[in-house]
């Protein structure tokens, strides 16, 4: 597991848990899995630095080119459906000139790379492509970097979008990540499109279909006590629709095997989702908003329950995630590998809710509920 947050992964972590202990089973033992999981690791943490350069480049080619930033601001504020995430035409040249550098612009790529979400599926997109292109006989390892890094392009531009409407971090460099943003999708845009049509398509749907679920979390900020079930399933799509559809072009939108990825993909990011809520539950100091915990707290009155629900919750995802194991064609190369993957998911959710569990603060949690 790679991320900003490494506490997750150490080894007090991982004997706290049961996944966790298993974990370190398959590590002892070195298991198919886990030496599938490490060699993706090792790979994608060579190629990042390459990446990282390649990006800040390609970023500050396209600003440099466009002979009308504020059109561009403007079709992109049109696009994701907000006008607060991008430039007034006369804040365009005084940024654009900022960044007219590639130390700047390379600065900038790394502060928004710093995410838990890219560095932990750059390795994943790997072994998925990797194991769909032996199921395939497809040897193309320039593909394999478009079609890899067009998606983790894309999974990181929502690292600068929450952080404009978060206003959390970075906020000297906001304005910079607004004249940025439109050139980040039309990079990944770029690269996702080399797979074909086909691959673009299934990018734009599950990119509609991501902003559908963001636009949505948003609104239900404003009305806690109402939300409903069916609201938070379709909210979810923020989580299911960018991994589940990079999942489907990791095998190059092709049947069976990218529908299988697709729903396994998909339910393990929600899966994942469970978990940040808790985490970012205890990290606020009140129950997130919107949230299963928040829903399921309120139905029950009792924050405690709402938290041991929510991970039950996490659980028939993943256990859903895990189906998708018996679909596989007979002697998949990456088999034990998505086995491993899922462990840790489960690990990284136990681990939240047992740092929730030690913290004991239900009663200061029950007190910060919407009424």
């Amino acid at each position: 597991m790679s991320g900003k947050d490494q506490s997750v992964i150490s080894k007090e972590a991982l004997m706290g848990t049961k996944p966790g202990k298993q974990i370190m089973k398959q590590a002892l033992f070195k298991s198919k899995g886990y030496k599938l999981f490490n060699k993706y690791k090792e790979e994608t943490e060579n190629q990042f630095p390459n990446f990282a350069e390649r990006f800040a480049k390609g970023l500050l080619d396209e600003i440099k080119s466009d002979t009308n930033p504020n059109a561009t601001q403007q079709a992109f504020g049109n696009e994701v459906g907000s006008t607060e995430i991008i430039l007034n035409a006369s804040e365009i040249e005084p940024i654009k000139s900022k960044l007219d550098s590639i130390e700047v612009m390379q600065d900038r790529v790394n502060r928004i790379l710093n995410s838990n979400f890219v560095k932990m599926t750059f390795p994943v997109f790997n072994g998925l492509f990797d194991a769909a292109a032996e199921y395939s006989g497809r040897n193309d390892s320039q593909l394999k970097q478009d079609i890899v890094e067009g998606h983790i392009l894309a999974i990181d531009l929502s690292e600068p979008m929450d952080r404009i409407v978060d206003k959390d971090e970075d906020l000297e460099f906001l304005d910079d990540y607004k004249l940025m943003n439109p050139y980040i999708l039309k990079l990944a845009r770029d690269k996702i499109s080399k797979g074909g049509e086909q691959v673009l398509k299934e990018f734009e749907a599950g990119f509609e279909d991501a902003r559908v679920g963001q636009y949505l979390d948003e609104k239900l900020k404003s009305k806690p006590t109402e939300i409903t079930e069916e609201e938070m399933t379709l909210s979810y799509k923020k989580y299911r629709a960018v991994m589940g559809t990079a999942g489907r072009n990791m095998a190059l939108a092709e049947r069976p095997l990218g529908e299988i990825f697709y729903l396994g993909m998909a339910r393990a990011a929600e899966g994942v989702g469970c978990g940040n809520e808790i985490e970012d539950s205890i990290k606020n100091g009140f129950v997130k908003i919107p949230s299963w915990p928040l829903y399921y707290s309120l139905l029950a009155n009792d924050v405690k329950k709402g938290f041991d629900v929510t991970l039950e919750k996490s659980n028939l995802y993943l256990q859903d995630a895990r189906l998708t194991l018996e679909l596989l064609p007979d002697d998949f190369s990456h088999k034990e590998f998505l086995e491993f993957l899922f462990l840790t998911v489960e690990h990284y959710n136990q681990y939240w809710y047992n740092k929730l569990q030690k913290a004991n603060k239900w009663s200061e949690y029950q007190s910060k509920l919407p009424k």
